[in-house]
């Protein structure tokens, strides 16, 4: 049997599909683009070439795709390697999707499901054992041709020779960074990300009560910790609070009991207010802040104010040197005593979830780095903080160490990498070699 991937089928045409199908096609590879009609194809097409970017970098290469539908076309997926499913994020459409195509598929095809956080085994439930064997999670953040991480998720019957087929082609021909993660809500990435966001807004709303500006909140949360420089609400601004929401009420009912994110699945009170009136981000004009055009013709930037609910002109913040860094987690001023809260949660959050989301540190590291721009992974970070530091400061707030702190401690080491991170702690306390990015 060949195990070659050479021709892909993409069913749906949405912003992720666009992606998927133009990478592949600018990869020299078949593509099948199936949508609900002919002309919702056809203006996919469109947005592969010329849209704001296009999917593909050289407009010929999108020659590689042809379009179908639904309804006429979807026995053409008997010719693909690989069927991605890339349609709306529905479970019952999804579930409807696969039973439809399952009858037409070849023999040894790979079959992935392209979701941000419906777990494989609702998706998969009742199906076929063919199917079951040879489907995955794939996890293309957007968009696709511009962001490196790809999470692959196998389910509980998948071929482990499914997952390395998927993941090899994946990486060596889409050039993508593929992560190995586990079928938990939201899987790697979002769970951390998400649970910093969500987690950041309520945390953020009590320090601006004690007197932190917003712009300062996103200074502190950008470079001096190696975040972004959107920081927290610029962040929120570009993903928009309904996306925000969504995410929320997914992890409320999918989060496994006593996981500290279950605290933050709904906005605080004065946000909730935003959403209601459609003050959403960046697409609908504005959330926490917007650009403006002033009489002369000049932009400026302005900040909802939380506090009052008004706008104001945004404040430039040029953090000093003590305030730059990583040491501000350990300054005891207001700032430093926020920049801890924030940051110590999601660094205790992700060494928790191991082995809950992924058997190892170096995936969840990755997945920060390549999918939320971190310029270190959480256990990269803590390496670089001082895993002393951070465990004296749990003791002395009487806060319970982390699993994979405990494990650290256990192993009578200080650092998750050593010999220049060419190895990493595992789960058991010993240190394996790390696989090549």
């Amino acid at each position: 049997m060949n195990k070659k991937i050479n021709t892909i089928a993409v069913l749906g045409g949405g912003t992720m599909g666009r992606g998927i199908a133009g990478l592949c096609a600018q990869s020299n590879k078949k593509v099948l683009l199936l949508d609900i009609s002919l002309d919702e194809a056809e203006k996919s097409l469109e947005e592969i070439i010329n849209g704001h970017p296009p999917a593909v970098d050289e407009p010929n290469k999108a020659s590689n795709i042809t379009l179908g539908t639904f309804s006429n076309d979807l026995a053409k997926i008997s010719e693909c390697d690989w069927v991605c499913e890339a349609v709306t994020e529905d479970l019952n459409i999804k579930r409807d999707l696969f039973e439809m195509l399952e009858p037409f598929r070849k023999e040894g095809s790979v079959v992935s499901t392209n979701t941000s956080g419906i777990p494989l085994k609702e998706i998969s439930e009742g199906m076929p054992n063919r199917l079951s064997r040879d489907i995955v999670v794939t996890h293309f953040f957007n968009p696709v041709k511009i962001m490196r991480l790809m999470e692959l998720v196998p389910g509980e019957n998948t071929d482990p020779e499914v997952v390395k087929r998927l993941a090899d082609f994946c990486s060596g021909v889409l050039g993508k960074g593929v992560v190995h993660a586990k079928d938990t809500v939201n899987f790697i990435g979002n769970r951390i990300g998400c649970f910093w966001m969500l987690m950041g807004l309520h945390k953020a709303n009590k320090a601006l009560d004690k007197g932190i500006s917003m712009e300062t909140i996103d200074a502190l949360m950008s470079k001096p910790v190696g975040l972004p420089p959107t920081g927290l609400y610029g962040l929120i601004d570009l993903i928009g609070l309904d996306v925000m929401d969504l995410v929320g009420k997914n992890l409320a009912v999918n989060l496994p009991a006593g996981d500290l994110g279950l605290s933050y699945t709904d906005f605080p009170a004065n946000i909730q207010t935003m959403l209601k009136r459609g003050q959403i981000g960046r697409k609908a004009g504005g959330g926490f802040y917007r650009m403006i055009k002033l009489q002369d013709g000049a932009k400026a930037i302005e900040a909802f104010d939380l506090k009052v609910g008004e706008w104001r002109k945004s404040e430039k913040v040029v953090l000093d040197d003590k305030h730059s860094g990583l040491d501000v987690l350990f300054l005891d001023d207001i700032d430093g005593r926020f920049s801890w809260d924030i940051m110590s949660s999601v660094l205790c959050y992700a060494a928790e979830l191991v082995p809950e989301i992924s058997d190892d540190i170096v995936n969840i590291d990755r997945a920060m780095r390549w999918g939320f721009a971190w310029a270190k992974g959480p256990f990269e970070l803590i390496d670089e903080i001082g895993s002393d530091r951070i465990i004296d400061r749990l003791l002395s707030e009487e806060r319970p160490i982390p699993k994979m702190l405990q494990t650290l401690l256990d192993s009578g080491s200080s650092k998750f990498y050593v010999e220049d991170g060419t190895k990493y702690l595992g789960i058991n306390g010993r240190y394996y070699q790390t696989p090549e990015e």
